[in-house]
């Protein structure tokens, strides 16, 4: 028992193979060229795998009902097995307590697998719920043989049915609700009510129910079907909203005045069955199947009609081998696509698209009868048992061939739909539907379909071309070209060359036949296909092919917007220019911002819309150089009209002014305008420009000349100026006006023989040439350089003295003054020389006492052990501690001068001791300094060496200061000590291993 559903035997499953392939195999469906080979690696399973379970019951089986993977089993008479076919090895097996001679009649089971109805045949009726082992009698079920179930599936729960409907073999229909739970004291049923509801008949007299379903639709509207042998009943009505709870008797009275609505059949087979197709768990039904005696009522719910449920109505009769008085069908299962009808020894599985038997599967004899097929909506498995075997069918991939059964019934999207991940009969779908659309002459639809099939290119083009349809022609080609992959270049430039001869030829017979609306449609449409990114690097690649052929067809307007697509904006400026549209021409030039072609088609542009091409510079701001454009703006200067040259001066001025350019020619060209057009814009520009060379930006000698030329004599006085060649512009300015001469003779400030010389300029003009004696005074009086005798012989000899009685005056005080102040200078120095003769006398006598206990300040020996020094701060040092100390913070060429003087020193105490005169060192000094030139030599050394190292106190003096950013370890005899300290464990090391 513990492996019943894990090991089973696959029966059959071969020649079930062989005939599902055999089936496909042998299907045509019409189609000759397709660019798909299909092959198989592997033979394909069939649609309805069945497999046995190995599974021996110890009694005969004589019900089984599955729900939500929950399998219940009647065995023999008393015995009950519960299976949970997600654990399979722990099974249930419960006894029903019942000792006569009742046997069960009918198994139902809720859609949670939580409820077991048993139906006995005692007109009796048993509960048993999923999570107890007790089965419990419903007492207010008695004496009413149980045919049908219609349960809720909304309310229904593990612990609580909900509201359900009962069928019976009398044709009552009645309301129950069972519980789970144990009751109440006083109420231990599990039933909480049962209430008849409605009753149904056949030919007058009641019908036993077969079947009942209950669905809900759209605004709590429900559905109630219910089937008797010969009879289909629909019941519907609304239930009010929050009111599902208290059941389903308002849906029957709504129904009590009218008869129901129903449907019926002649033939009685005795009993029949309706089975449903749920595509997902817990979703209401999409379709069903009603097997009664006539064949087999299938088709659609539509739960939006108001009146009845059924739609799309279809009876599949019986094939002659099921007959009625022996071979009765039994039981009817429904799937997506087809529905399974069980005899007593077969399975036969019809196609509801079509009507056709796919499928039969003959069980052998050893299993016995089959007595019932059931399906499990929770899992999508069909069960099928006898009394001594159980089967369950798979049903795997059932839409895999629904696609051919739509096209040939030439409903091509449904067969599409199905076949979307198989590319290979989406292409024979396509190639069926392109066809179908060409007979039927719909060829815009046909050539959409063929666009996307594999089918040969040339056969499908000529097909169009044959039947001159030049429309469909280019929608194929269209469609073909957005198909195609950028790597495919060659077809792509084969299309879209021709798509555009198609297109211009279409536009060409619009355009003769005057339908206007028409071709503004199909010129908007070739523009878009024109302006298309996708195609964009093709026709940028053949964009000489493409203006071939618009200039073939005379189409200038549709080659002008190719050239802007393209961006060939020079084509489209020529254009405009040959035409004389400058305005546009210029719009092109100002949208795409071109340099290169505005530096081309200025000159143009200029001589005739001069404003607007100056605005458009200006709006271009630093993107174009000025200096490119002025060609065109003195072509057009020099022979156009006033409003090129303001036009002209206007741009160079925004230039100068606004843009800061510093080029030389382009302030050159803006000084010629000036000086041609505007003359009181010239010295404003100069003035402006600076006074210093290095702020100019123009050349100064053109400058010069230009003004020359044109008689600006203040300009070139400024010019003058600022090449600082003040005699030429003083002597220009005396030209023009003596203030602008007084102006540049102050200009050299740090020269002042120049500036002199400049005012004597000037007051030689003032006196020779306007014979002013006035203004010559005021010269004198402007420039503090001049003196009166300066510029007395620039008068006549006639002149009297009146005339400069004050300035000769005035220069006597001056002098007066000047000598009083050299006296007052000459005093002080001779005070200051005093004084320092006096403290040089006294440093002489000055002196210090030194203690014997004295130690030295660096090595902290007694002093006088030693030569050693004395400082006024009191610091005391021997003579070679002074010299170390000092010698490190001396400069390279001090340290030199240093070593060269002790040299000398050395070498003059050698000679001296090699003349073997042994004399007291007193008297020694004191013969040394009367014989010459070795004793003055040697004190000489040493004040020089005393006045390198001596000169100043090293713990006191400025070299204590300079080394206050010095480290106090040289980093050159820092890194040896460290070098050293490594290389001390090493030696360590290999003292240990060899002692």
């Amino acid at each position: 028992m513990a492996s019943i559903l894990d090991e089973y035997e696959d029966s059959q499953n071969i020649r079930q193979s062989s005939q599902q392939h055999s089936r496909l195999s042998g299907t045509n469906i019409g189609i000759t060229h397709s660019g798909f080979v299909n092959v198989r690696l592997e033979e394909e399973k069939p649609i309805f795998n069945k497999q046995r379970i190995d599974f021996t019951p110890p009694e005969k089986i004589n019900h089984l009902a599955v729900c939500n993977n929950h399998l219940c089993m009647s065995l023999g008479k008393d015995t009950l097995l519960r299976i949970d076919l997600a654990k399979p090895d722990q099974p249930n097996q419960t006894e029903l307590g019942r000792k006569d001679d009742s046997k069960v009649h009918r198994l139902f089971l809720d859609p949670t697998g939580s409820h077991l109805l048993i139906s006995l045949n005692t007109s009796e009726c048993l509960y048993l719920n999923r999570n107890t082992q007790k089965v419990r009698s419903l007492s207010r079920w008695r004496g009413h043989l149980i045919e049908s179930v219609g349960w809720n599936k909304l309310l229904g729960n593990e612990t609580s049915t909900g509201p359900i409907l009962v069928g019976t073999s009398q044709g009552i229909i009645f309301e129950a609700e069972i519980s789970a739970s144990e009751g109440s004291l006083f109420n231990t049923n599990p039933d909480q009510y049962f209430r008849q509801v409605h009753s149904l008949e056949e030919d007058g007299k009641p019908a036993p129910v077969c079947c009942l379903e209950i669905e809900r639709g759209l605004e709590n509207k429900y559905f109630i079907i219910a089937t008797t042998r010969k009879r289909l009943f629909q019941f519907v009505g609304k239930v009010a909203e929050g009111s599902e709870q208290q059941g389903f008797s308002s849906i029957f009275n709504q129904n009590q005045d009218l008869l129901p609505s129903f449907q019926e059949f002649p033939a009685n087979m005795g009993y029949s069955e309706i089975t449903f197709y749920t595509s997902k768990l817990r979703t209401s039904p999409k379709a069903f199947a009603w097997m009664m005696g006539n064949g087999v009522l299938y088709g659609q719910l539509d739960y939006v009609r108001p009146d009845s449920l059924l739609s799309d109505v279809q009876v599949w009769e019986y094939t002659p081998d099921i007959d009625l008085s022996l071979n009765k069908p039994i039981s009817i299962v429904l799937t997506q696509f087809h529905f399974l009808l069980l005899l007593h020894d077969r399975v036969k599985a019809i196609c509801t698209l079509n009507g056709q038997v796919v499928y039969e599967d003959v069980f052998p004899d050893k299993f016995g009868t089959l007595k019932r097929m059931i399906k499990d909506p929770a899992g999508g498995l069909v069960w099928i048992y006898t009394e001594r075997a159980v089967f369950r069918y798979h049903i795997q991939r059932e839409a895999r061939d629904v696609w051919q059964m739509y096209m040939s019934m030439n409903k091509f999207d449904l067969a599409k739909e199905y076949c979307r991940d198989r590319p290979e009969c989406m292409d024979m779908v396509l190639a069926k539907e392109a066809e179908h659309c060409f007979q039927n002459k719909r060829y815009l639809e046909s050539a959409k379909c063929y666009a996307l099939t594999q089918n040969y290119f040339e056969e499908i083009a000529l097909k169009f071309i044959e039947a001159k349809q030049e429309e469909a022609l280019k929608e194929f080609l269209l469609k073909k070209l957005n198909n195609l992959k950028q790597s495919e270049r060659t077809q792509i430039t084969l299309l879209v060359t021709w798509l555009t001869e198609l297109y211009l030829n279409r536009l060409g017979q619009l355009e003769s036949d005057g339908n206007s609306i028409i071709f503004q449609e199909t010129r908007d449409e070739f523009r878009q296909f024109m302006s298309s990114s996708k195609h964009k690097e093709c026709l940028y690649n053949n964009r000489t092919t493409i203006y071939d052929l618009l200039a073939s067809h005379g189409n200038v307007d549709d080659m002008v917007y190719f050239s802007v697509v393209m961006q060939d904006y020079e084509r489209v400026i020529s254009h405009y220019c040959q035409h004389d549209d400058y305005s546009a021409a210029l719009d092109v030039l100002a949208k795409h911002c071109d340099e290169k072609l505005f530096y081309k088609f200025s000159p143009v542009l200029m001589q005739h819309i001069p404003k607007n091409v100056v605005d458009a510079w200006i709006q271009m701001g630093k993107r174009l150089d000025p200096k490119k454009l002025i060609p065109a703006l003195m072509n057009y200067s020099q022979m156009g009209s006033t409003q090129q040259i303001s036009e002209t001066i206007r741009y160079m001025e925004f230039c100068v002014y606004e843009l800061n350019v510093m080029e030389e020619a382009i302030h050159n060209y803006l000084l010629s305008l000036y000086a041609k057009y505007r003359s009181d814009s010239l010295l404003l520009y100069l003035e402006q420009a600076g006074t210093h060379a290095s702020e100019i930006h123009y050349d100064l000698k053109y400058a010069l000349r230009l003004c020359a030329e044109h008689g600006y004599l203040r300009a070139c006085v400024l010019v003058y100026r600022i090449m600082e060649l003040y005699e030429e512009a003083v002597d220009l300015a005396l030209q023009v006006d003596v203030d602008l001469a007084k102006t540049c003779a102050d200009l050299p400030e740090d020269d002042e023989e120049m500036r002199k010389k400049l005012w004597l300029k000037i007051a030689r003009h003032v006196v020779q040439e306007e014979k002013d004696v006035k203004k010559a005074m005021n010269c004198l009086s402007s420039c503090n350089l001049l003196k009166i005798e300066d510029i007395l012989p620039f008068f006549p000899d006639f002149v009297t003295i009146d005339h400069f009685k004050e300035a000769i005056c005035s220069s006597l005080e001056e002098y007066n003054q000047h000598i009083e102040e050299l006296k007052q200078e000459m005093e002080e120095a001779t005070e200051s020389a005093k004084r320092i003769r006096e403290d040089i006398q006294e440093m002489r006598n000055k002196y210090g006492v030194v203690d014997s206990q004295e130690k030295c300040a660096a090595c902290d020996f007694p002093l006088l052990n030693r030569p050693f020094y004395l400082f006024l701060c009191g610091h005391m040092f021997h003579y070679d501690c002074l010299f170390q100390e000092v010698t490190p913070h001396l400069s390279a060429y001090r340290q030199n001068r240093l070593e060269e003087l002790q040299k000398k020193l050395a070498a003059t105490t050698q000679s001296s001791k090699s003349r073997h005169r042994p004399v007291p060192k007193d008297e020694g000094d004191t013969s040394s300094l009367g014989k010459g030139n070795a004793g003055t030599s040697r004190e000489q050394i040493k004040s020089d060496i005393d006045d390198i190292i001596a000169s100043e106190c090293v713990y006191c003096g400025e070299l204590m200061i300079k080394s206050i950013d010095k480290p106090f370890i040289d980093p050159q005899k820092f890194e040896e000590e460290k070098s050293k300290t490594r290389q001390l464990p090493i030696n360590v090391s290999v003292n240990v291993r060899h002692p």
